[in-house]
């Protein structure tokens, strides 16, 4: 059997279909230039209880251009007193307050209402996430915030949706289920997509009628707190949505082991997940998810069409500057194909024009921080110490901001570090397998199990690596194919639940079960 190349991804997929190139920068709705010179960033401070506060104790940090390494603005950091003013205000919202006792309809309005809002501003949102990030502003522009705004109106449909069963028993009872929302949610997010991010973990937990206390990522805060002044703007009640800006060591933290935190939602590292999962069980066992890291493998089979795997591989790895936590970094390719698709990977990788995420045509920003770019260059370093092969980039570009080549490693073997630890970071890593037994035994062979990709014609492998691969999702021809409805979530050591899709809300709801006798009753 056979199976043909996957189809041009639908609109909603933009992250694919902008990082690819079929949405040039040119038909974009305003000139990169107007962007940067209209971005200024506003809201630099906490939102507790329908308010922009300060900090309890004033004191703030600064968030630094990762183009230039220099200072955007300063935002409040959060104590853990202002992560106690928040949850107080999250508790009263959901203990007293209006939100859970309206009619999931009503919910699903204002969370409508609340999505056109940043709609909006999505112009000042996408040069905001590029300006904070690095990212390119076509993919701010053209993934990020349309997915944060669909991801909104995906969830507000779901409000008035969520319901449970009425059950058959022995003897003259009935019982039936209902799904309750679990309460104070807190909700900490990276910094690699951050709106998007707090999306997925917000839009589900609001639409089930929780109320939340979301962390921004201290390298990333200003989308999330702009988003939060457009909530109440939109007539979120005071404490449904509470926004604290600070670092995971206090404000993180506090929230993990909040005792009126009913639930933690947690996208990050595995080894800072590992860390929530304690806090969570110390404190008042909490129930937690996690999406977590990963190292995902990329299987390109003898019969794939090569120029579209040589494509979709490197989308898979080096979409936003390999700061993905489902990257196709430990990329598998058939012997008998091999030396040809490596070359072809590696003037694929030449191409990509590394620049200022502002200015037209650029594929790849900087990295995010300098922390992070230099652990990259670690890892590159690592790959060429124990005997990988450096075919393309491998240095920093330019002195000013956090640049990194593009780098492709080949002859790469599964001992070697950069085969087995998350770099997070524009590095391919190509490794060479015979048959269909090895190579499934060796994509296992990791603690994680986020996702995985295949590309081959026959339906048959397709199925049988689809089954056989230990991961959450699995691409077949196609690679980071993301959208509302569908979830996401990891096998393993890169996590537990699914955000996204009606999974998501199992994340976010209580299941109660009432049960009464019944008499004089037709049927049973």
């Amino acid at each position: 059997s056979e199976i043909r190349p996957a189809a041009a991804p639908m609109p909603l997929a933009r992250a694919h279909v902008v990082a690819r190139g079929f949405a040039p920068a040119a038909r974009l709705a305003r000139p990169f230039s107007s962007a940067v010179a209209q971005v200024q960033p506003s809201a630099t401070k906490l939102v507790i209880d329908g308010r922009s506060v300060d900090a309890l104790d004033g004191r703030t940090f600064p968030v630094l251009d990762p183009r230039t390494a220099k200072e955007i603005c300063h935002v409040a950091r959060a104590s853990e007193k202002d992560v106690d003013a928040a949850v107080d205000a999250a508790r009263k919202a959901f203990d007293e307050g209006p939100w859970p006792r309206m009619s999931g309809r009503e919910r699903g309005r204002l969370l409508f209402r609340f999505a056109d809002l940043l709609e909006t501003h999505k112009e000042e949102l996408a040069a905001l996430e590029t300006l904070d990030n690095g990212k390119p502003l076509s993919y701010s522009r053209g993934a990020d915030i349309p997915l944060v705004i669909d991801h909104l109106r995906y969830f507000a449909g779901w409000a008035d949706k969520i319901h449970g069963k009425t059950i058959p028993v022995d003897g003259d009872f009935l019982a039936y289920t209902l799904h309750e929302p679990v309460g104070v949610v807190g909700a900490i997010v990276p910094w690699n997509f951050p709106l998007l991010m707090a999306a997925w973990k917000i839009a589900p937990a609001l639409s089930a009628g929780n109320t939340v206390v979301l962390k921004a990522a201290e390298q990333t805060p200003l989308t999330a707190l702009r988003a939060a002044e457009l909530a109440l703007e939109a007539g979120l009640p005071p404490g449904v949505l509470n926004v604290v800006s600070g670092y995971g060591e206090d404000a993180g933290a506090a929230i993990a082991g909040h005792m009126r935190v009913d639930k933690v939602a947690f996208t990050g590292s595995t080894e800072v997940g590992k860390l929530v999962m304690e806090q969570a069980a110390k404190s008042n066992l909490k129930r937690v998810s996690l999406e977590l890291g990963g190292k995902s493998p990329a299987i390109v089979c003898h019969d794939a069409d090569l120029s579209q795997a040589v494509e979709e591989a490197h989308f898979a790895l080096f979409f936003n500057h390999g700061q993905c936590c489902c990257a196709g970094s430990r990329l598998f390719v058939h012997e008998a194909i091999y030396d040809e698709f490596v070359e072809r990977a590696v003037d694929r990788a030449r191409k990509v024009k590394v620049g200022d995420p502002f200015e037209d045509g650029v594929d790849q920003g900087p990295q995010v921080s300098d922390e992070q770019m230099h652990k990259i260059l670690g890892y590159i370093d690592s790959g060429v110490d124990q005997g990988a092969k450096l075919k393309a980039g491998g240095k920093r570009l330019g002195a000013q901001g956090y640049f990194v080549e593009p780098t492709v490693f080949a002859d790469v073997q599964d001992s070697m570090t950069i085969a087995r630890e998350e770099i997070f970071g524009p590095v391919m890593s190509i490794l060479k397998y015979s048959d269909y037994d090895e190579v499934t035994r060796r994509a296992n062979a990791t603690s994680y199990g986020l996702a995985a990709g295949v590309w081959t014609q026959s339906l048959d492998v397709a199925n049988r690596l689809s089954r056989n691969l230990r991961a959450g999702t699995v691409w077949i021809n196609c690679y980071d194919n993301f959208d509302a409805a569908i979830p996401f979530g990891g096998y393993k050591e890169s996590g537990m639940g699914r955000d996204k899709g009606e999974y998501a809300l199992q994340q976010y709801t209580e299941v109660k079960l009432v049960q009464m006798p019944i008499k004089g009753a037709a049927w049973k």
